[in-house]
């Protein structure tokens, strides 16, 4: 009986520590969740996305600052975030600043060579006004650490309505001059004068037309501009050292070899430069001879 006593209390107890991991291991996964669908909410933002029968017309832009856990990565991940959403990348300045850079030599023909560096990128990228978010939401994986965020939306409705009413009373007016030259245009100053005129209202008409279109491009397509860095990074290479001119230097028996040559050749140019002058030192015995035999006596 006292057996059966201890067996079913060992159960129980096990049974209860395997539903206390149970819960433990959904809180942390619940917590998990929540720190995510934070960040989401965070870098993505739902303002001024617009409504099937809205005539409003935004200009949306977004700018983020974040840390990383590898730069590089982090860069070509949210690249292809992009193309797959339709947008493209329209900049990107990848690159590694060099904090500090140290020398210790560890052998006489070794040195280890330490590099502090930190790499970061700046991404101006063109996604669809109404990818925008999605965009955003599928780079949370990518934050590490988010320093700040700033997203705008500006109405441009009404600035389209002008351009466009802009546009027809220029082109209204371009035709009533046009009009009016073939008509009534006889002397050649006043021709000239009025087509001065045409050409000055097409090319506000062209100008005009031109920042519709500009306006509708950054309406149809958001630009988001990202600045991604990671933390200071450590580089260590083993560099050979540069051997000194002194290591090529002979041993000394090899040097007192070479002296004893330089110096019999010196003597052999010595013989030759004499011999060269064997004329004039047969002139000057000649002379000696002649004196002795003939001016003494």
């Amino acid at each position: 009986m006292k057996k059966r006593t201890k067996l079913g209390l060992t159960l129980l107890l096990f049974g209860f520590a395997f539903a206390c991991k149970q819960a433990e291991a959904t809180d942390n996964t619940a917590e998990v969740s929540a720190d995510t669908t934070a960040v989401e909410k965070t870098i993505s933002s739902d303002a001024a996305v617009e409504k099937k029968e809205s005539n409003r017309k935004f200009v949306r832009t977004a700018d983020l600052k974040f840390k990383v856990k590898n730069v590089a990565k982090s860069t070509y991940a949210i690249e292809n975030i992009v193309a797959k959403n339709g947008g493209f990348v329209t900049f990107t300045d990848l690159k590694s600043n060099i904090n500090e850079k140290s020398e210790t030599k560890i052998s006489q023909d070794s040195t280890l060579e330490t590099t502090r560096f930190t790499v970061d990128n700046t991404i101006t990228l063109r996604v669809p006004n109404t990818q925008l978010d999605t965009v955003l939401k599928s780079m949370v994986k990518e934050v590490a650490f988010l320093d700040s965020r700033l997203i705008k939306a500006d109405d441009v409705a009404l600035q389209l309505l002008s351009n466009k009413m802009a546009q027809k009373r220029l082109a209204s007016h371009q035709k009533r001059l046009e009009k009016g030259i073939d008509t009534k245009g006889k002397k050649l100053n006043d021709i000239n004068n009025a087509e001065d005129k045409v050409l000055g209202r097409a090319t506000e008409n062209d100008e005009t037309v031109l920042q519709n279109l500009s306006l509708e491009d950054q309406v149809n397509y958001s630009t988001v501009t990202l600045y991604l860095y990671q933390r200071e990074s450590v580089l260590q290479e083993i560099v050979a050292n540069e051997k000194s001119i002194n290591a090529y230097r002979p041993h000394i028996g090899l040097q007192i070899w070479d002296s004893l040559k330089t110096g019999w050749f010196m003597f052999e140019a010595i013989i030759a430069f004499i011999v060269q002058l064997w004329a004039f030192i047969l002139l000057i015995v000649f002379g000696i001879v002649a004196y002795r035999k003939f001016v003494k006596k």
